[in-house]
Order: C-alpha cells, then sequence, then structure tokens
C-alpha cells in the first residue's frame, strides 16, 4: 500500500455525503486531513471520526465560497505542512431553478458557491502545488454542467465553468509534475438531491468516493461517475437543439 503518512488532502465542502466518505477512505490510509467547510461542529464531528480511522491528522477549518476571507488561513495551512499537497472540492449549491427565476439575485451565490469561490483558492492553491512538483487536485462538478436544462440550467453552467477551468488548471499543473482531475457525477444520495423527483441509478457515496481515489491513482483527466453517465450524457448531448428544446429534463 502507498505510504500516505506525508500527503495531505484538503477538502472543501467536507460537510457534504461524497466528502465524508473520501475523508473516511484516506483517514484509514493515515492521510493528513484539512476539513474545510461552514458547519464547524459538523466538520469537528468528521475530524474526530476520521482520526479514530486512522488519520495522521485530521483538523476543521472555516471556508465559505462566497468570503473570500475565508481562504487565506487555508492556503497558509497548506503552506506549511510537509510532504505532497493535494486538494478536493466537493463545494456548490442548487437551489431549484424556480426560485432563481423568481428571484435573479441568487443567481450570484450560485455561481460564487459552485464555481468561482473554489476556483479562486485553487488558484491560490496552485503554486503551492508547483513548487513542489507533486499533488493531484480533484474537481467534483456535475453532469448538469455538460448541456443547458431547463430544471438546473443556472446550477449547469455554474459547473460548466467550473469544468472549462479544471481543464485548463490541468495543462496548467501538468507542466511542474502536479495534476488536476474533473470529476462528473451523476444522481448521487446526498442531501442535494433529497427533495428531487425523477431521479434514477441513484450511486452511494462511498462509489464516487471510490471512483475519485482510482482516478487520482490512474491519473484520469475526465471521469464519470458512474461510468454509465458518459454514455448518458453522450445521448443527450446529441439531441439536436430543436428536440431538445421540448424535452422536460
Amino acid at each position: 500500500m502507498t505510504d500516505t503518512t506525508t500527503e495531505t488532502w484538503l477538502i472543501l465542502g467536507a460537510t457534504s455525503s461524497m466528502a465524508r466518505a473520501l475523508a473516511r477512505k484516506l483517514a484509514k490510509r493515515g492521510a493528513n486531513l484539512l476539513l474545510a467547510g461552514r458547519d464547524m461542529s459538523d466538520l469537528e464531528a468528521t475530524a474526530s471520526d476520521c482520526r479514530l480511522r486512522g488519520a495522521a491528522l485530521a483538523e476543521s477549518l472555516h471556508f465559505d465560497a462566497r468570503a473570500p476571507e475565508t481562504f487565506q488561513p487555508i492556503l497558509e495551512r497548506m503552506r506549511a505542512m510537509d510532504g505532497t499537497l493535494n486538494a478536493a472540492v466537493f463545494v456548490g449549491s442548487m437551489p431549484p431553478q424556480e426560485e432563481i427565476d423568481i428571484a435573479p439575485e441568487m443567481l450570484d451565490g450560485v455561481v460564487a458557491d459552485s464555481f468561482t469561490g473554489p476556483a479562486r483558492l485553487l488558484h491560490g492553491l496552485a503554486p503551492l502545488l508547483e513548487a513542489r512538483g507533486s499533488g493531484t487536485i480533484v474537481g467534483v462538478g456535475s453532469v448538469a454542467g455538460d448541456r443547458g436544462r431547463v430544471g438546473n440550467y443556472v446550477y449547469g453552467a455554474a459547473k460548466a465553468g467550473f469544468a472549462t477551468y479544471m481543464s485548463g488548471l490541468r495543462n496548467r499543473l501538468g507542466r511542474s509534475g502536479a495534476h488536476a482531475i474533473t470529476v462528473k457525477p451523476g444522481f448521487v444520495d446526498t442531501a442535494m438531491t433529497w427533495r428531487l423527483e425523477g431521479m434514477f441509478l441513484v450511486a452511494p457515496p462511498e462509489a464516487v468516493a471510490d471512483s475519485i481515489l482510482k482516478a487520482v491513482e490512474k491519473k484520469r483527466n475526465v471521469i464519470y461517475t458512474p461510468f454509465f453517465w458518459r454514455y448518458i450524457m453522450m445521448i443527450i448531448r446529441a439531441v439536436p437543439e430543436p428536440i431538445f428544446r421540448k424535452m422536460s429534463i
């Protein structure tokens, strides 16, 4: 098994079920974990659980994608860590599209949560990975970013922007020996999806975490998880626009 005792993982949005599943798996490998999010009591509980599972270190840090003043302390903590630096981003918000249609000012928050906030922090983190010539950034987006759909096109637009950012970041980091992976989950059993109707083939968070770890090991560039979403989205992207405009998806 790979020795991860000098490997640090920053997990943004660590209160999500997918992030928690990944943290637990990394803890069993003895990694250092910096768990960042807004709900500090939830983060502390996860950190305690990860220490019991074998994490060499597990700390909770305050992060709010809409509050740039929370970014610098996280970057300073990462800079102080020895060894390989990694990050996994699970941040995002998806209010109902009909609520955004009524209150368009909500759009700014969705974009900040799902794209610009995480991207801004990653832009500060990238030089640290470049300087060490190693490390991986995992950006968790969504299949919603593959095509604008009437049911969640604001969230989809934010995730499309984040996917493009991750593509450029991957090209940048690859020149120094670091790497970036874009993860596009389909329907996953999370708090964000509990209220949604019409879901199918819902994946457990643990399966997404396994997919991420495998992608990191194999240095994949873009993955869909579960894998069959790659083919579902190929079909959705191929639907001609005149037909797609009449579909309620």
